[in-house]
C-alpha cells in the first residue's frame, strides 16, 4: 500500500461524485496537472508521483515510491531550509520558493515550488504536498535576440532597430532634430544618447521643460537675463543657451512654446546668436539644438499655434518613436532590461515575470508607454519577496481595451440593429482577446457557452476576426 493511500481513502468521499462524473481516479486528475505534483507521509517518503513529476525529474513513479524526498530531489536545501520541511513543522503555507534540484541525469535545474501540509480532522497531519514547475521566464528568452543596445535604447522591434542604427550617425552630425512621440516613450533619453555619442560628449547636456516653466520666466531661463532687467533681477544670469555652450540644448514639449517665443527662437536658430533679456550685447549660439514633443505638430500648424518655419527649421532630422502598443516585442526584451536596474536598485534578486504576468503586460495598452511600464515593475519589485513576480503582485492595470469604441453597424441585409451591434461587439471582443474564448466572455460578462451559441447564432468562425 502506498505511504499515504489513507489520506486518498479517507478523502474519496468528498471527490466521489466528480470522480463518478468524469470516470476518473485521482491519479488521473493529478496526472493532467500542468505542474509537477508530490505528496510525502510524516517520515518523509513519496506516496505519489504526477507524470509532470516524472518529466520534470527523470525519475519514474516505480522509482520514488516509498523512498526519501531528499534522495529524489537532492536539493542543497534539503538539510536546511527545505520548504516542504517549514511546512510539515509549521503548518505555513509557502508559494513561490525557488529551489535547485538534480535530475535523474544529474543536471542542475531550477524549481519553483508550492508547499502544505495535509490535514484530517482533529488537525492531525498526515503528510505534505508540494507542487512544482520550472523556473522559466519568457523575458529571458528573448535575450537571445536583442542585438546590443545604443546607450540604454533597447528594443527587438523593426522600427525600434531602424532608430538604434541611425543615431549614431545622427548623433555624429551637427543638425537641428526634433524627436517626436507619446508621453513616455523615452524622447529624453534618445537626446541624451544623441549627446554622449557625439563630438559634444565633453560639453554640458542642458535640458529645459518648455511646459514647466512659467510662460513669463520662460523667456529669461531660455535667453538669461541682465541685472535690473525686470523686477527681481538683482544679478546677471546666463539663460539654458549659454550654459549648453560647447554641449547640447534639449528643447522639451516644444510644441507647447508660446508664439511670441516661437519667433525669437528662430531667430536664433537662423542667426546662431541671441542676447539676455535687458541687454545689448550679442552672445553666439555655440550648442546644438535637440528639440522633442508629443504634439502633432502638422496638426498645430494647421491649427495656427505652431510657426511653420520653425517647424522646418526643427524639423532638418526627424525621429519618430513609435508607441509600446506599436511594437509589443519589445516588451519582453524591456521587462528583462528593467528587471536588471531594479535588482541593483533594490538589492534584490527577482530573475523574471510569471508568464501568466507578461501575457498581462503584452496585452495591456500602455498609454504612459515604457515611463509606465517601468513604474509598474518598480510597484511590483515593491512586493516581490520571491525570484518571480507574479499576478498577486501586479497592481491594477487599465484593461487592454479600455478606449476602444464601438461604431453602430448599418443594417444592410435585413438583420436588426441590436443584432448587427450584438455581432460587432462579438468579434471585437474576440480580435481584442486574439481568439482566447474564455477571455473574451470575461470581456462580455457571459458564460463562455453563451458565446459559443452566439457565435454559432451569428455564424462566427475564428476567420471571421483578426488574431
Amino acid at each position: 500500500m502506498h505511504p499515504l493511500s489513507a489520506v486518498t481513502q479517507r478523502n474519496s468521499k468528498d471527490f466521489s461524485p466528480s470522480l463518478k462524473f468524469l470516470n476518473l481516479s485521482h491519479s488521473d486528475i493529478l496526472d493532467h496537472f500542468p505542474e509537477g505534483v508530490f505528496l510525502i507521509n510524516t517520515r518523509w517518503q513519496v506516496g505519489y508521483f504526477n507524470h509532470t513529476a516524472e518529466e520534470i525529474t527523470g525519475f519514474k513513479q516505480a522509482e520514488v515510491m516509498g523512498k526519501f524526498c531528499w534522495d529524489i530531489f537532492r536539493s542543497d536545501l534539503c538539510q536546511r531550509d527545505c520548504p516542504m520541511r517549514i511546512s510539515m513543522s509549521t503548518g505555513e503555507v509557502l508559494v513561490d520558493r525557488e529551489v535547485e534540484i538534480r535530475t535523474k541525469g544529474g543536471e542542475k535545474i531550477l524549481l519553483l515550488v508550492n508547499t502544505s501540509q495535509i490535514k484530517k480532522s482533529g488537525n492531525v497531519v498526515l503528510g505534505g504536498v508540494e507542487t512544482f514547475h520550472h523556473l522559466t521566464c519568457p523575458e529571458l528568452e528573448v535575450e537571445k535576440l536583442a542585438s546590443r543596445p545604443f546607450a540604454d535604447i533597447v528594443g527587438i522591434s523593426p522600427r525600434m532597430q531602424e532608430i538604434m542604427h541611425s543615431l549614431p550617425v545622427i548623433a555624429a552630425s551637427e543638425s537641428n532634430v526634433l524627436i517626436q512621440g507619446e508621453s513616455g516613450t523615452g524622447k529624453e533619453l534618445v537626446a541624451r544618447a544623441l549627446h554622449l555619442h557625439s563630438p559634444r560628449r565633453q560639453g554640458p547636456f542642458v535640458a529645459v521643460n518648455c511646459s514647466a516653466i512659467p510662460e513669463n520666466l520662460l523667456e529669461s531661463e531660455l535667453f538669461g537675463h541682465e541685472r535690473g532687467a525686470f523686477t527681481g533681477a538683482v544679478a546677471t544670469k546666463p539663460g539654458r543657451f549659454e550654459l549648453a555652450k560647447g554641449g547640447t540644448l534639449f528643447l522639451d514639449e516644444i510644441g507647447d512654446l508660446k508664439p511670441e517665443l516661437q519667433v525669437k527662437l528662430l531667430r536664433v536658430l537662423d542667426q546662431r546668436t541671441f542676447m539676455r533679456v535687458g541687454g545689448t550685447r550679442k552672445i553666439a549660439l555655440d550648442a546644438r539644438i535637440v528639440a522633442a514633443t508629443n504634439v502633432d505638430l502638422k496638426e498645430a500648424m494647421r491649427q495656427g499655434r505652431f510657426r511653420d518655419d520653425l517647424y522646418y527649421r526643427l524639423f532638418t532630422v526627424p525621429i519618430h518613436l513609435p508607441a509600446l502598443r506599436q511594437k509589443r516585442e519589445d516588451i519582453p526584451i524591456l521587462v528583462k532590461y528593467f528587471l536588471e536596474q531594479l535588482n541593483r536598485k533594490f538589492n534584490k534578486k527577482v530573475r523574471g515575470v510569471d508568464p501568466k504576468v507578461m501575457k498581462v503586460l503584452c496585452r495591456h495598452a500602455w498609454p504612459g508607454n515604457v515611463r509606465e511600464l517601468q513604474h509598474v515593475l518598480e510597484y511590483c519589485f515593491v512586493f516581490a519577496k520571491g525570484p518571480l513576480i507574479t499576478q498577486r503582485h501586479l497592481p491594477r492595470l487599465e484593461s487592454a481595451w479600455v478606449g476602444r469604441e464601438l461604431e453602430l453597424p448599418i443594417d444592410n441585409q435585413g438583420v436588426s440593429p441590436l443584432e448587427a451591434l450584438e455581432k460587432k461587439t462579438i468579434l471585437m471582443a474576440l480580435e481584442i482577446t486574439q481568439g482566447a474564448k474564455q477571455e473574451a466572455a470575461l470581456m462580455l460578462k457571459i458564460s463562455r457557452s453563451k458565446l459559443w451559441r452566439k457565435m454559432r447564432l451569428y455564424h462566427i468562425s475564428d476567420k471571421d476576426f483578426k488574431k
